[in-house]
């Protein structure tokens, strides 16, 4: 018989709301179907999905606290009388980000009703290409029937489960958002981008914290050492970008423990958390004591309980993520899925929303129009916030050939930093070219202040073929740190043996 909805979306995050709501404009009948797991803490939320609930939103706020507590000791060399010591209460602050967020899931579902989408607080499962069944947390089974089904149910935190005690004693960034009280001494393990974040927010705001990094920072952002040609030595002031990041942090005041990997966590008497750990430096077995100790190794699609294989929806066996073509389509007729569900898309918001809308667009609007997936500009908000948008320089010269590269890059000093007497050693700006004629701009790496604004503008230049000389044409805005990439002139041809693939 009929199905009951043109469109069913699974996941009420940032593009499932947006696919939604988006199809609801066209006239369409639209139902989303949301559930949120308790994390292995206990800790739930809202609709809105990761970004509004343990993600980008609460993150940008308690790095604002963060940098607010910078600012404090900055203010003193403008002429600001502040009593010493500062103290930061983490309760106000929770409290604050937390009723902010709760705003942001009752506006959503404000939104749907308004436009007439039905909202299902289940956890379903396919149980055939057409229909969803699930339960109400009353237990009462729903069964739901669309001719198009989105599939947007993103990923969750993984915990090492090959370490002892990890899942009992550790927490993710899933709970420290939630936290109502202050997490005191906090060891952050493994140094993915979130882990570099909340270890900022944390040393920020005053408290002792440690970062454990079994490898290099920020892996899958830019690593490129600049290497002389004529010299054939690696300059110590032209560092790895990545690496720029982590130096600010420790003159931050964030601890480092390099090259160690965590093996077991206990519960001491005082419920402490006693951290050991294998040194591979060293050959060592060390320990210490934490209050909170918080894994960050990655997300795993959330598609568990969706019954894919049921279906036939591929996934990458690997990953775990679906597996979709250029117009967000599985290997299934009328199932789609988009954002970080999916195989080799970006995993961040606004590209879930725009692939969200425009999957939409297409089902209902007649239009053709594709997610174009190339210069996704994206920031670290790391104390000293990393920028970047376009290609790296290993993947550059992978694309391209090292003889074909131009790079150029120059260190700078904000002019806040000046009255304040902070250290700029690691603010610094690189440019990725083409060398032909034209020199066409493939990527641009910004280290410093505000470097997720300076980014935005120029990532428009960069996705409509913006060339060096172009951009030396423009004129800065003075005295800014965005003006800094205006006036790039320090020059290189990039001499890498890169393996970067994928370009």
């Amino acid at each position: 018989g009929k199905n009951e909805y043109d469109l069913l979306v699974i996941g009420g995050g940032s593009g499932g709301l947006a696919c939604a709501k988006e199809a609801a404009q066209f006239g369409r009948k639209v139902a989303v179907l949301d559930y949120v797991e308790p994390s292995p803490r206990g800790t739930t939320w809202g609709l809105g999905g990761t970004c509004v609930n343990v993600g980008c939103i609460p993150k940008k706020l308690m790095h604002q606290a963060a940098l607010l507590g910078s600012a404090l000791k900055d203010a003193q060399h403008y002429g600001w009388n502040i009593s010493q010591p500062v103290h930061h209460t983490w309760s106000v602050m929770a409290q604050g980000v937390q009723n902010y967020v709760k705003s942001l899931n009752w506006g959503h579902r404000v939104q749907l009703q308004d436009k007439k989408v039905k909202y299902f607080n289940i956890k379903g499962s396919f149980s055939d290409p057409h229909t969803i069944r699930g339960l109400t947390k009353a237990g009462k089974e729903t069964v739901v029937t669309a001719d198009n089904i989105v599939i947007a149910t993103g990923g969750r935190p993984k915990y090492p489960m090959h370490i002892a005690g990890a899942l009992e004693y550790g927490i993710t960034s899933d709970d420290l958002f939630w936290l109502k009280e202050s997490p005191g001494k906090t060891l952050p393990s493994f140094i993915l981008y979130v882990s570099l974040e909340c270890a900022g927010v944390l040393t920020g705001i005053g408290l002792d914290t440690t970062v454990m990094m079994r490898s290099i920072p920020l892996r899958g952002f830019d690593q490129a050492s600049h290497i002389s040609k004529k010299k054939q030595i690696c300059f110590t002031t032209q560092q790895q970008m990545a690496s720029l990041v982590t130096e600010h942090m420790e003159s931050y005041g964030t601890k480092f423990l390099k090259r160690c990997s965590p093996t077991k966590v206990e519960k001491l008497k005082s419920n402490r958390l006693q951290v050991t750990w294998k040194n591979a430096d060293l050959n060592t077995e060390e320990t210490d004591s934490f209050d909170t100790v918080m894994w960050a190794v990655g997300r795993v699609p959330d598609t568990k309980s969706l019954n894919l294989e049921r279906v036939g929806v591929k996934t990458n066996s690997e990953t775990g993520k679906i597996i979709v073509d250029a117009s967000e389509a599985t290997s299934v007729p009328h199932i789609y899925a988009v954002g970080d569900i999916t195989e080799g898309r970006p995993e961040l918001t606004p590209v879930a929303i725009t692939a969200g809308k425009l999957l939409a667009q297409r089902l209902f609007g007649h239009s053709s129009e594709l997610m174009d997936y190339d210069n996704v500009p994206t920031t670290v908000f790391t104390p000293l916030e990393y920028g970047c948008v376009g290609l790296s320089e290993e993947a550059a010269v992978q694309c391209h050939g090292s003889d074909n590269i131009e790079v150029y890059h120059a260190y700078y000093k904000p002019l806040e930093f000046t009255v304040a007497e902070r250290d700029a050693t690691q603010c610094y700006v690189k440019m990725v070219c083409l060398r032909e004629r034209q020199q066409r701009i493939l990527g641009l790496h910004f280290i410093g202040p505000n470097a997720g604004e300076v980014i935005q503008g120029f990532a428009l230049g960069i996705k409509c073929g913006a060339t060096y000389p172009q951009l030396m044409k423009t004129v800065g805005i003075h005295p800014t740190c965005a003006e800094e990439v205006t006036k790039l002139r320090i020059t290189k041809r990039s001499g890498l043996d890169a393996t970067v693939t994928g370009c």
